[in-house]
C-alpha cells in the first residue's frame, strides 16, 4: 500500500481498517509519495515541525487537553452531565466507558507523533545535510517526543501497542496491534531518552529555538521516567530506578541557569512578555499573540464576567472553575493562591486567574500570548524532593521541597509541622510533596499523573473516597474504584483483535 502524504492519518487502528482491499490498492495520480517529499534538509525541517505542531491538539498535550488530566483528578470538575451526552462528565465522574469518543480522540492524537516521528526517522538517512550536526539534533527531537508520547500512554492506559517502526503494509499493522507489557514500553521510552542526554542538543535552547527540546528537558524527561517506574513497577527494582532518576534530576537540576528559585517571582513564569527568557521553563508548547489560529485560548476560556485580569475578552461565562477541595489546599498568604484564583463577585464564584494575556495586541478577542509550560524547574526540583525521600534522605527532601515554598513567600517543612492545621492535613512528608505538587502545579496537567504515581489503586481510591463530597460538586467519589486507575483501552482499538488488544480491568 502507497503512503501519501497525509501526516496524521497514521494511528494503527486506521491502519488495520481504512478501506476495502480495492481502494486501498489505488493511487491518487496527484498524490505525492511519502518517499518523493522527503528528500532535502528542509523536507525534513518541515516534518519536525510537524511532529511538534501535533503536540498542540487539545486532545494530545495542548493547552486545552484538561479534560484526562486536570478534569479526572480533584482540581477541576466538568459539572455538565448533559451536554455532548454526558461524555466530558464522564471523565471526573469516574463512568468512563470504552467507548467514549473523547477517549477514543485522546488515544489517537498520542499515536499521531509516534507515527510522524517514526516515518521520518525511517527516511532520513536518506537525505544529505549541511551539517552532520543538525541530522542528529533532530533525530534526538524526534526520539524525546516519542518517548514523552509513550510515557503519556503507559501512564494513562497501562500495556499499549509499542510502535519504532513505519507502518507500510496492512499485515505489518496488524502485527503490531498488539498491547505490550508496560516493563517493555518504558524500556523503550529510556533507550530513546538516553540517546537523547547523549546527542548535541544544546542545553538550553536560545530564544530563536523555544518550544524545541533541549537536553534540559532530556534529563528531565528521563529523570520523571525512573521515579514513575520506580513507584510502579517491579519492586526488586525500585531503589536502582530511584538511583537513576536522582542522577538524571540532578542532571537537569545543575543545567539551570539561575542561582535559586526564589529569584524568579513566581508571577514571571506566566508573564507572555517573559516567556521567551524566562530561565525557568524548561520546554513549552508555543502560542502566538493576536494570531487567530495559532494564539492561546487560556486566558479567555478562563475568564469570568465582568473580569478583566484574564482578558480584555467580554466573558460571558463563569470561567476556568475549580474544585472546592482544590481552592481549600491553597495557604493564606501564599503568592500563588492570590496569582493563580480569584473571586468574581458576579458569577459569585472562584476561578482560574494563572493564564492571563489582556493586552491590547491580544484585544477584546482573546488570542493570547500564553506558551503552554510543559516542564519548568519548579516541578523538577518537586521530582528531587520525591525522590530523595523515597532513597530515605528525608533531610534532602525536606530541602528541595523549601526551595519551592521559599519562593511562594511561605514558611519552611519544619516551622509548619508545628502547624496544628498543616499536620493534620500533611501528616507525612510524601503528603507535604504531593501538597506542594498540587498548589505549585495547579492547572498545569500534572495532577493526575501525580496522583497515579504517588498512590498504588487501592491507595488511590481510598485518598479519594476520604475527600468531602460537597467540594466536588456533582461528581460522585463513590464511584471510584481500583479500574478508574487506567483509562479504558477505546472500543474500536478492542475491537480490532479482542485477543491482543484486550480491555483493562473493570471495563
Amino acid at each position: 500500500m502507497r503512503n501519501k502524504i497525509i501526516l496524521a492519518a497514521t494511528v494503527l487502528s486506521l491502519a488495520v481498517t481504512s478501506c476495502k482491499k480495492e481502494f486501498v490498492d489505488q493511487s491518487d495520480p496527484n498524490a505525492v509519495r511519502v518517499d518523493d517529499a522527503f528528500k532535502t534538509e528542509s523536507d525534513i525541517a518541515t516534518g519536525v515541525n510537524g511532529v511538534y505542531q501535533a503536540l498542540r491538539s487539545s486532545n494530545c498535550i495542548g493547552e486545552g487537553a484538561q479534560l484526562w488530566t486536570d478534569d479526572r483528578a480533584d482540581d477541576i470538575n466538568t459539572t455538565d452531565n448533559q451536554s455532548n451526552n454526558g461524555e466530558p462528565f464522564q471523565f471526573s465522574a469516574f463512568s468512563l466507558v470504552p467507548s467514549n469518543s473523547y477517549l477514543q480522540s485522546h488515544w489517537s492524537a498520542l499515536y499521531v507523533p509516534i507515527a510522524r516521528v517514526n516515518l521520518i526517522l525511517s527516511l532520513i538517512d536518506n537525505v544529505t545535510f549541511a551539517s552532520a550536526a543538525t541530522k542528529t539534533q533532530y533525530v534526538a527531537e524526534l526520539k524525546f517526543i516519542r518517548a514523552y508520547m509513550y510515557y503519556n500512554l503507559v501512564k494513562e492506559f497501562g500495556d499499549v501497542p509499542l510502535v519504532t517502526e513505519r507502518i507500510t503494509t496492512k499485515e505489518q499493522a496488524k502485527a503490531l496491534t498488539k498491547r505490550q507489557p508496560r516493563q517493555a514500553v518504558y524500556d523503550q521510552i529510556v533507550v530513546d531518552l538516553k540517546d537523547v542526554v547523549a546527542s548535541n542538543l544544546p542545553v538550553t535552547q536560545p530564544a530563536a529555538g523555544k518550544g524545541r527540546v533541549s537536553l534540559q528537558a532530556a534529563n528531565g524527561l528521563l529523570g520523571l521516567v525512573y521515579l514513575t517506574m520506580g513507584t510502579s513497577l517491579d519492586a526488586a527494582n525500585s531503589q536502582a530506578n530511584f538511583t537513576n532518576a536522582q542522577t538524571y534530576l540532578l542532571a537537569c537540576y545543575n543545567q539551570k541557569t539561575f542561582a535559586t528559585l526564589a529569584d524568579i517571582p513566581f508571577a514571571d513564569v506566566f508573564d507572555v512578555s517573559k516567556k521567551m527568557t524566562n530561565p525557568e521553563i524548561i520546554w513549552q508548547i508555543q502560542y502566538k499573540q493576536g494570531d487567530p489560529i495559532y494564539s492561546s485560548a487560556l486566558a479567555r476560556n478562563n475568564q469570568a464576567k465582568g473580569e478583566t485580569i484574564n482578558s480584555l475578552f467580554p466573558s460571558q461565562a463563569s470561567g476556568g472553575l475549580l474544585t472546592n477541595d482544590l481552592r481549600n489546599e491553597f495557604e493564606a498568604g501564599d503568592v500563588r493562591t492570590d496569582y493563580s484564583i480569584k473571586f468574581a463577585a458576579v458569577t459569585s464564584n472562584f476561578f482560574i486567574t494563572k493564564f492571563r494575556d489582556n493586552s491590547a495586541t491580544a484585544g477584546t478577542l482573546g488570542y493570547g500570548g500564553n506558551d503552554w509550560i510543559i516542564m519548568r524547574y519548579a516541578d523538577i526540583i518537586l521530582n528531587l524532593a520525591e525522590v530523595s525521600m523515597y532513597l530515605n534522605d528525608n533531610a534532602g527532601a525536606i530541602n528541595y521541597l523549601n526551595m519551592v515554598r521559599e519562593r511562594a513567600g511561605r514558611p519552611n517543612y519544619a516551622t509548619m509541622q508545628a502547624d496544628p492545621v498543616y499536620a493534620a492535613k500533611y501528616p507525612t512528608l510524601k503528603l507535604a510533596i504531593l501538597h506542594e505538587r498540587r498548589v505549585e502545579l495547579a492547572f498545569e496537567h500534572h495532577r493526575w499523573h501525580d496522583l497515579t504515581r504517588f498512590f498504588n489503586p487501592a491507595d488511590l481510591v481510598a485518598y479519594f473516597q476520604a475527600k468531602n463530597q460537597a467540594d466536588f460538586d456533582n461528581s460522585p467519589l463513590a464511584n471510584m474504584g481500583t479500574k478508574d486507575y487506567y483509562f479504558p483501552i477505546p472500543l474500536t482499538e478492542v475491537r480490532l483483535n479482542p485477543e491482543t488488544m484486550y480491555q483493562n480491568p473493570g471495563y
